[in-house]
Protein backbone atom coordinates (compact mmCIF):
# COMPACT_ATOMS: atom_id res chain seq x y z
CA UNK A 1 0.00 0.00 0.00
CA UNK A 2 2.65 2.59 0.82
CA UNK A 3 5.03 1.64 -2.09
CA UNK A 4 1.85 1.75 -3.94
CA UNK A 5 1.27 5.40 -2.56
CA UNK A 6 5.09 6.37 -3.41
CA UNK A 7 5.03 4.44 -6.78
CA UNK A 8 1.62 7.30 -7.77
CA UNK A 9 3.55 9.88 -6.11
CA UNK A 10 6.19 9.68 -8.33
CA UNK A 11 4.57 8.93 -11.34
CA UNK A 12 1.55 11.54 -11.17
CA UNK A 13 3.26 13.89 -9.10
CA UNK A 14 6.89 14.10 -9.97
CA UNK A 15 7.13 16.43 -13.20
CA UNK A 16 5.31 19.11 -11.30
CA UNK A 17 7.43 19.36 -8.22
CA UNK A 18 10.71 19.06 -9.94
CA UNK A 19 9.44 21.93 -12.42
CA UNK A 20 8.78 23.55 -9.28
CA UNK A 21 11.58 22.88 -7.87
CA UNK A 22 13.44 24.15 -11.19
CA UNK A 23 11.63 27.56 -10.82
CA UNK A 24 12.60 27.74 -6.93
CA UNK A 25 16.08 26.29 -6.49
CA UNK A 26 17.13 28.07 -10.17
CA UNK A 27 19.44 24.90 -10.46
CA UNK A 28 18.05 21.68 -12.92
CA UNK A 29 20.80 19.49 -11.12
CA UNK A 30 20.27 20.54 -7.16
CA UNK A 31 16.23 19.90 -8.09
CA UNK A 32 16.46 16.40 -9.35
CA UNK A 33 18.71 15.85 -6.46
CA UNK A 34 16.74 17.10 -3.76
CA UNK A 35 13.21 15.66 -5.40
CA UNK A 36 15.50 12.09 -5.26
CA UNK A 37 16.33 12.84 -1.32
CA UNK A 38 12.76 13.66 -0.49
CA UNK A 39 11.26 10.13 -2.10
CA UNK A 40 13.69 8.29 -0.63
CA UNK A 41 12.72 10.00 2.53
CA UNK A 42 9.29 9.03 1.53
CA UNK A 43 10.53 5.53 1.73
CA UNK A 44 12.19 5.85 4.73
CA UNK A 45 9.11 7.29 6.66
CA UNK A 46 5.80 6.23 5.03
CA UNK A 47 6.06 2.95 6.39
CA UNK A 48 6.49 3.96 9.87
CA UNK A 49 4.56 6.69 10.08
CA UNK A 50 1.61 6.34 7.44
CA UNK A 51 1.42 8.16 4.04
CA UNK A 52 0.45 11.63 4.25
CA UNK A 53 -3.22 13.59 3.36
CA UNK A 54 -1.25 15.11 0.60
CA UNK A 55 1.27 12.96 -0.56
CA UNK A 56 2.52 15.67 -3.13
CA UNK A 57 2.85 18.33 -0.74
CA UNK A 58 4.80 16.36 1.63
CA UNK A 59 7.40 15.39 -0.94
CA UNK A 60 7.77 19.43 -2.55
CA UNK A 61 8.49 20.38 1.09
CA UNK A 62 10.95 17.63 2.08
CA UNK A 63 12.73 18.32 -1.16
CA UNK A 64 12.92 22.10 -0.71
CA UNK A 65 14.54 21.36 2.74
CA UNK A 66 16.57 19.19 0.98
CA UNK A 67 17.63 21.09 -1.01
CA UNK A 68 18.35 24.16 1.69
CA UNK A 69 20.06 21.47 3.49
CA UNK A 70 22.16 21.00 0.40
CA UNK A 71 22.87 24.64 -0.17
CA UNK A 72 23.87 25.13 3.30
CA UNK A 73 26.61 22.72 2.60
CA UNK A 74 28.01 25.04 -0.28
CA UNK A 75 27.58 27.88 1.62
CA UNK A 76 30.37 29.49 0.07
CA UNK A 77 28.58 30.94 -2.61
CA UNK A 78 27.17 33.96 -2.66
CA UNK A 79 24.75 33.40 -5.54
CA UNK A 80 23.88 30.17 -3.42
CA UNK A 81 23.61 32.22 -0.10
CA UNK A 82 20.45 34.58 -1.76
CA UNK A 83 19.09 31.17 -3.05
CA UNK A 84 19.07 30.01 0.39
CA UNK A 85 17.07 33.36 2.27
CA UNK A 86 14.98 32.83 -0.61
CA UNK A 87 13.93 29.47 0.06
CA UNK A 88 14.10 29.60 3.71
CA UNK A 89 11.45 32.29 3.85
CA UNK A 90 9.30 29.69 1.46
CA UNK A 91 9.73 27.27 3.68
CA UNK A 92 9.08 29.56 7.20
CA UNK A 93 5.77 30.32 5.38
CA UNK A 94 4.54 27.29 5.47
CA UNK A 95 4.62 25.96 2.47
CA UNK A 96 3.14 29.05 0.64
CA UNK A 97 4.75 30.27 -2.06
CA UNK A 98 5.38 33.35 -0.84
CA UNK A 99 7.64 34.84 -3.72
CA UNK A 100 5.63 33.61 -6.88
CA UNK A 101 4.06 37.03 -7.25
CA UNK A 102 7.76 38.87 -7.22
CA UNK A 103 9.21 36.17 -9.68
CA UNK A 104 5.89 37.04 -11.77
CA UNK A 105 5.72 40.46 -12.43
CA UNK A 106 9.07 40.38 -15.29
CA UNK A 107 7.11 37.29 -16.87
CA UNK A 108 4.86 38.15 -19.70
CA UNK A 109 3.51 34.47 -19.99
CA UNK A 110 2.33 35.36 -15.70
CA UNK A 111 -1.08 34.97 -16.94
CA UNK A 112 -0.69 31.37 -17.74
CA UNK A 113 1.17 31.12 -14.49
CA UNK A 114 2.62 26.79 -14.74
CA UNK A 115 5.81 25.56 -13.72
CA UNK A 116 5.59 22.79 -16.38
CA UNK A 117 4.73 25.39 -18.91
CA UNK A 118 7.88 27.38 -17.82
CA UNK A 119 10.11 24.39 -17.69
CA UNK A 120 9.45 23.56 -21.51
CA UNK A 121 9.81 27.02 -22.74
CA UNK A 122 12.92 27.04 -20.42
CA UNK A 123 14.67 23.88 -21.54
CA UNK A 124 13.65 25.11 -25.88
CA UNK A 125 15.85 28.04 -26.04
CA UNK A 126 17.58 28.31 -29.36
CA UNK A 127 20.95 28.46 -27.55
CA UNK A 128 20.43 24.67 -27.36
CA UNK A 129 20.24 21.92 -30.25
CA UNK A 130 16.48 20.99 -31.23
CA UNK A 131 17.65 17.47 -30.03
CA UNK A 132 18.77 18.88 -26.84
CA UNK A 133 15.56 20.74 -25.98
CA UNK A 134 13.22 17.88 -26.99
CA UNK A 135 15.27 15.28 -25.15
CA UNK A 136 15.69 17.57 -21.61
CA UNK A 137 12.26 18.36 -21.45
CA UNK A 138 10.75 15.03 -22.12
CA UNK A 139 13.19 13.75 -19.58
CA UNK A 140 12.04 16.41 -16.87
CA UNK A 141 8.51 16.39 -17.72
CA UNK A 142 7.76 13.01 -18.33
CA UNK A 143 9.31 11.72 -15.33
CA UNK A 144 11.38 9.23 -18.09
CA UNK A 145 14.76 7.35 -17.36
CA UNK A 146 17.98 8.42 -19.64
CA UNK A 147 17.30 5.20 -20.89
CA UNK A 148 13.49 5.66 -22.41
CA UNK A 149 14.72 8.77 -23.87
CA UNK A 150 17.32 7.42 -25.44
CA UNK A 151 15.24 4.62 -27.12
CA UNK A 152 12.38 7.55 -28.25
CA UNK A 153 15.72 9.43 -30.15
CA UNK A 154 17.48 6.33 -31.24
CA UNK A 155 20.54 6.29 -29.68
CA UNK A 156 22.93 4.83 -26.78
CA UNK A 157 22.00 5.06 -23.25
CA UNK A 158 25.56 6.97 -22.62
CA UNK A 159 25.35 9.36 -25.87
CA UNK A 160 21.76 10.09 -24.60
CA UNK A 161 23.56 10.99 -20.77
CA UNK A 162 26.27 13.21 -22.28
CA UNK A 163 23.62 15.04 -24.30
CA UNK A 164 21.24 16.21 -21.63
CA UNK A 165 24.11 16.75 -19.03
CA UNK A 166 25.73 19.35 -21.57
CA UNK A 167 21.85 21.01 -22.06
CA UNK A 168 21.54 21.69 -18.04
CA UNK A 169 25.26 22.94 -18.12
CA UNK A 170 24.44 25.34 -20.97
CA UNK A 171 21.29 26.79 -19.81
CA UNK A 172 23.41 26.83 -16.07
CA UNK A 173 26.47 28.84 -17.65
CA UNK A 174 23.83 31.17 -20.18
CA UNK A 175 21.99 31.96 -17.12
CA UNK A 176 18.65 31.06 -19.02
CA UNK A 177 15.59 32.66 -17.42
CA UNK A 178 12.89 30.34 -16.32
CA UNK A 179 10.04 31.84 -17.71
CA UNK A 180 7.38 32.05 -20.45
CA UNK A 181 8.63 34.50 -23.13
CA UNK A 182 7.73 37.47 -24.61
CA UNK A 183 5.02 37.05 -27.79
CA UNK A 184 7.72 38.44 -30.15
CA UNK A 185 10.28 35.55 -29.33
CA UNK A 186 7.24 32.54 -28.96
CA UNK A 187 7.63 31.48 -32.44
CA UNK A 188 11.63 30.54 -32.20
CA UNK A 189 11.12 28.10 -29.64
CA UNK A 190 7.64 26.52 -30.79
CA UNK A 191 8.83 23.58 -32.69
CA UNK A 192 10.70 22.40 -29.78
CA UNK A 193 7.77 22.57 -27.59
CA UNK A 194 5.44 21.11 -29.66
CA UNK A 195 7.65 18.45 -30.11
CA UNK A 196 8.04 17.89 -26.62
CA UNK A 197 4.61 18.40 -25.54
CA UNK A 198 3.61 15.72 -28.40
CA UNK A 199 6.74 13.24 -26.94
CA UNK A 200 4.94 13.41 -23.57
CA UNK A 201 1.85 12.55 -24.89
CA UNK A 202 3.36 9.39 -27.52
CA UNK A 203 5.23 7.82 -24.32
CA UNK A 204 1.63 7.70 -22.75
CA UNK A 205 -0.05 6.57 -25.39
CA UNK A 206 2.43 3.78 -26.24
CA UNK A 207 4.91 3.27 -23.06
CA UNK A 208 8.17 2.05 -24.39
CA UNK A 209 8.45 0.13 -21.24
CA UNK A 210 6.92 -1.04 -18.46
CA UNK A 211 3.78 -3.22 -17.93
CA UNK A 212 0.94 -1.20 -18.56
CA UNK A 213 0.13 -0.42 -22.45
CA UNK A 214 -1.12 3.27 -21.77
CA UNK A 215 0.04 6.11 -19.58
CA UNK A 216 -3.30 7.86 -18.68
CA UNK A 217 -1.57 10.45 -16.82
CA UNK A 218 0.85 11.53 -19.24
CA UNK A 219 -1.89 11.74 -21.88
CA UNK A 220 -3.43 13.82 -19.82
CA UNK A 221 -0.29 15.93 -19.04
CA UNK A 222 0.34 16.77 -22.25
CA UNK A 223 -3.32 17.59 -23.05
CA UNK A 224 -3.70 19.85 -20.44
CA UNK A 225 -0.52 21.57 -21.58
CA UNK A 226 -1.77 21.29 -25.27
CA UNK A 227 -4.62 23.49 -24.23
CA UNK A 228 -2.47 26.17 -21.87
CA UNK A 229 -0.21 26.45 -25.50
CA UNK A 230 -3.67 26.85 -27.41
CA UNK A 231 -4.84 30.06 -24.56
CA UNK A 232 -1.20 31.52 -25.16
CA UNK A 233 -1.48 31.13 -28.85
CA UNK A 234 -4.76 30.99 -30.18
CA UNK A 235 -3.39 31.98 -33.88
CA UNK A 236 -1.17 29.49 -34.63
CA UNK A 237 -2.82 26.18 -36.73
CA UNK A 238 -0.08 24.14 -35.56
CA UNK A 239 -0.88 24.73 -32.15
CA UNK A 240 -4.27 23.92 -32.49
CA UNK A 241 -3.55 21.37 -35.02
CA UNK A 242 -1.63 19.15 -32.31
CA UNK A 243 -4.43 19.77 -29.21
CA UNK A 244 -6.76 18.12 -31.86
CA UNK A 245 -4.41 15.29 -32.56
CA UNK A 246 -4.00 14.66 -28.90
CA UNK A 247 -7.65 14.75 -28.28
CA UNK A 248 -8.33 12.84 -30.98
CA UNK A 249 -5.88 9.88 -30.27
CA UNK A 250 -6.60 9.92 -26.68
CA UNK A 251 -9.94 9.27 -27.46
CA UNK A 252 -9.76 5.82 -27.96
CA UNK A 253 -7.52 5.27 -24.98
CA UNK A 254 -10.28 2.99 -22.82
CA UNK A 255 -10.42 0.93 -26.12
CA UNK A 256 -7.43 0.08 -26.27
CA UNK A 257 -6.81 -2.57 -23.54
CA UNK A 258 -9.29 -4.91 -22.03
CA UNK A 259 -10.01 -5.89 -19.02
CA UNK A 260 -7.48 -7.47 -17.98
CA UNK A 261 -4.99 -4.73 -19.87
CA UNK A 262 -3.94 -6.87 -22.65
CA UNK A 263 -3.93 -4.77 -26.00
CA UNK A 264 -6.63 -4.47 -28.55
CA UNK A 265 -6.16 -3.75 -32.12
CA UNK A 266 -7.96 -0.84 -33.65
CA UNK A 267 -10.00 -3.51 -35.56
CA UNK A 268 -11.21 -4.76 -32.68
CA UNK A 269 -11.91 -1.82 -30.90
CA UNK A 270 -15.52 -1.26 -29.49
CA UNK A 271 -16.17 1.81 -30.50
CA UNK A 272 -19.23 2.63 -28.19
CA UNK A 273 -15.92 3.06 -25.76
CA UNK A 274 -14.47 5.80 -27.75
CA UNK A 275 -14.43 9.40 -25.64
CA UNK A 276 -17.27 11.46 -27.67
CA UNK A 277 -16.44 14.69 -25.82
CA UNK A 278 -12.98 14.49 -27.27
CA UNK A 279 -13.89 13.23 -30.66
CA UNK A 280 -15.81 16.36 -30.77
CA UNK A 281 -13.36 18.48 -29.23
CA UNK A 282 -10.37 17.52 -31.10
CA UNK A 283 -12.45 17.95 -34.27
CA UNK A 284 -13.56 21.34 -33.43
CA UNK A 285 -10.10 22.46 -32.79
CA UNK A 286 -8.69 20.68 -35.84
CA UNK A 287 -11.50 22.30 -38.18
CA UNK A 288 -10.21 26.16 -36.07
CA UNK A 289 -6.77 25.23 -37.64
CA UNK A 290 -7.40 24.51 -41.12
CA UNK A 291 -9.59 27.58 -41.34
CA UNK A 292 -6.45 29.67 -41.00
CA UNK A 293 -4.94 27.98 -44.18
CA UNK A 294 -1.42 27.32 -42.95
CA UNK A 295 -1.05 23.42 -43.33
CA UNK A 296 1.40 21.92 -41.30
CA UNK A 297 2.69 18.28 -39.83
CA UNK A 298 0.57 18.27 -36.61
CA UNK A 299 -2.49 18.87 -38.90
CA UNK A 300 -1.96 16.47 -40.99
CA UNK A 301 -1.43 13.95 -38.28
CA UNK A 302 -4.76 15.61 -36.78
CA UNK A 303 -6.71 14.79 -39.90
CA UNK A 304 -5.37 11.14 -39.99
CA UNK A 305 -6.73 10.65 -36.35
CA UNK A 306 -10.13 12.27 -37.20
CA UNK A 307 -10.61 9.85 -40.12
CA UNK A 308 -10.02 7.06 -37.87
CA UNK A 309 -12.37 8.62 -35.11
CA UNK A 310 -14.94 9.33 -37.58
CA UNK A 311 -14.92 6.59 -39.51
CA UNK A 312 -18.21 3.90 -38.12
CA UNK A 313 -16.72 0.81 -38.34
CA UNK A 314 -13.27 -0.69 -38.80
CA UNK A 315 -14.46 -1.32 -42.59
CA UNK A 316 -15.42 1.53 -43.43
CA UNK A 317 -11.95 3.28 -42.65
CA UNK A 318 -10.95 5.05 -45.63
CA UNK A 319 -7.92 3.77 -45.67
CA UNK A 320 -6.95 4.88 -49.26
CA UNK A 321 -7.08 8.22 -48.14
CA UNK A 322 -5.01 8.36 -45.05
CA UNK A 323 -1.99 6.70 -47.16
CA UNK A 324 -2.30 9.69 -49.33
CA UNK A 325 -2.39 12.34 -46.09
CA UNK A 326 0.89 9.93 -44.76
CA UNK A 327 2.31 10.68 -47.96
CA UNK A 328 1.57 14.09 -47.75
CA UNK A 329 3.36 14.37 -44.35
CA UNK A 330 6.39 12.13 -45.59
CA UNK A 331 6.96 15.15 -47.93
CA UNK A 332 6.49 18.14 -45.13
CA UNK A 333 8.27 15.87 -42.48
CA UNK A 334 9.94 13.24 -43.69
CA UNK A 335 11.21 10.09 -41.16
CA UNK A 336 11.06 6.58 -40.66
CA UNK A 337 8.07 6.25 -38.42
CA UNK A 338 5.94 7.89 -40.86
CA UNK A 339 7.40 6.21 -43.83
CA UNK A 340 6.53 2.93 -41.93
CA UNK A 341 2.91 4.53 -40.73
CA UNK A 342 2.55 5.00 -44.45
CA UNK A 343 3.06 1.34 -45.24
CA UNK A 344 0.75 0.32 -42.85
CA UNK A 345 -1.40 2.17 -44.15
CA UNK A 346 -1.31 1.08 -47.53
CA UNK A 347 -1.51 -2.31 -46.36
CA UNK A 348 -4.65 -2.09 -44.92
CA UNK A 349 -5.88 0.12 -48.09
CA UNK A 350 -5.04 -3.47 -49.95
CA UNK A 351 -1.65 -2.89 -51.41
CA UNK A 352 1.07 -4.70 -48.87
CA UNK A 353 3.62 -4.96 -51.40
CA UNK A 354 3.74 -1.34 -51.88
CA UNK A 355 3.68 -1.09 -48.50
CA UNK A 356 6.95 -3.34 -48.31
CA UNK A 357 8.92 -1.15 -50.83
CA UNK A 358 8.46 1.81 -48.31
CA UNK A 359 9.88 -0.76 -45.76
CA UNK A 360 12.91 -2.64 -47.19
CA UNK A 361 15.04 0.26 -47.39
CA UNK A 362 14.54 0.86 -43.45
CA UNK A 363 15.34 -2.62 -42.41
CA UNK A 364 19.63 -1.40 -43.98
CA UNK A 365 19.49 1.73 -41.04
CA UNK A 366 21.04 0.32 -38.17
CA UNK A 367 19.96 3.31 -36.17
CA UNK A 368 16.43 1.51 -36.37
CA UNK A 369 17.80 -1.92 -36.13
CA UNK A 370 16.30 -2.14 -32.19
CA UNK A 371 12.89 0.04 -33.55
CA UNK A 372 10.02 -2.67 -32.42
CA UNK A 373 7.51 -0.84 -34.82
CA UNK A 374 9.02 -1.60 -37.50
CA UNK A 375 10.00 -4.99 -37.25
CA UNK A 376 5.84 -5.37 -36.29
CA UNK A 377 5.09 -3.17 -39.31
CA UNK A 378 7.42 -5.71 -41.55
CA UNK A 379 5.85 -8.77 -40.06
CA UNK A 380 2.22 -7.38 -40.79
CA UNK A 381 3.11 -6.83 -44.39
CA UNK A 382 5.00 -10.14 -44.97
CA UNK A 383 2.13 -11.93 -43.52
CA UNK A 384 -0.90 -10.22 -45.64
CA UNK A 385 1.40 -11.07 -49.03
CA UNK A 386 1.75 -14.69 -47.55
CA UNK A 387 5.25 -15.25 -46.35
CA UNK A 388 4.46 -16.80 -43.23
CA UNK A 389 8.00 -17.66 -42.36
CA UNK A 390 9.68 -14.31 -42.84
CA UNK A 391 6.50 -12.44 -41.21
CA UNK A 392 7.56 -15.08 -38.30
CA UNK A 393 11.42 -13.55 -38.22
CA UNK A 394 9.86 -10.46 -38.39
CA UNK A 395 7.53 -10.61 -34.91
CA UNK A 396 10.81 -12.43 -33.55
CA UNK A 397 12.81 -9.57 -33.92
CA UNK A 398 10.02 -6.83 -32.95
CA UNK A 399 9.13 -9.13 -29.50
CA UNK A 400 13.18 -9.09 -29.24
CA UNK A 401 12.83 -5.46 -29.51
CA UNK A 402 10.10 -4.28 -27.39
CA UNK A 403 10.59 -2.84 -23.74
CA UNK A 404 6.62 -2.93 -22.91
CA UNK A 405 5.06 -6.26 -21.81
CA UNK A 406 1.90 -5.53 -23.17
CA UNK A 407 2.58 -4.65 -26.35
CA UNK A 408 5.22 -8.30 -26.52
CA UNK A 409 2.28 -9.97 -25.68
CA UNK A 410 0.23 -9.17 -28.35
CA UNK A 411 2.75 -9.81 -31.00
CA UNK A 412 3.47 -13.30 -29.26
CA UNK A 413 -0.19 -13.46 -30.04
CA UNK A 414 0.23 -12.80 -33.53
CA UNK A 415 3.20 -14.25 -34.45
CA UNK A 416 1.51 -17.91 -32.93
CA UNK A 417 -1.64 -16.93 -34.93
CA UNK A 418 0.37 -16.87 -38.25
Amino acid sequence: MTDEAISRAFREEGPAILATLIRQVGDFTLAEDALQDAFAAAVATWPRDGVPDRPGAWITTTARRRAIDRLRRERGLADRIERLAALAARDTDQGKDIELVDEDRDDPGAQFADDRLRLIFTCCHPALALEARVALTVKLLGGLTTAEVARAFLVSEPTMYQRLTRAKRKIAAARIPYRVPPPDLLPERLGGVLAVIYLVFNEGYAAASGDRLVRGELCGEAIRLGRLLVNLMPGDPEVLGLLALMLLQDARRDARVDARGDYVALDRQDRERWDRGRIAEGSHALDLAMALRRPGTYQLQAAIAALHATAPSADATDWVEIATLYAELDRHAPSPVIRINRAAALAFAGAPEAGLELVRPLLDDTRLAGYAPLHAAHAELLRRTGAADGAAAAYDRAIAATGNAVERAELQRRRAAL
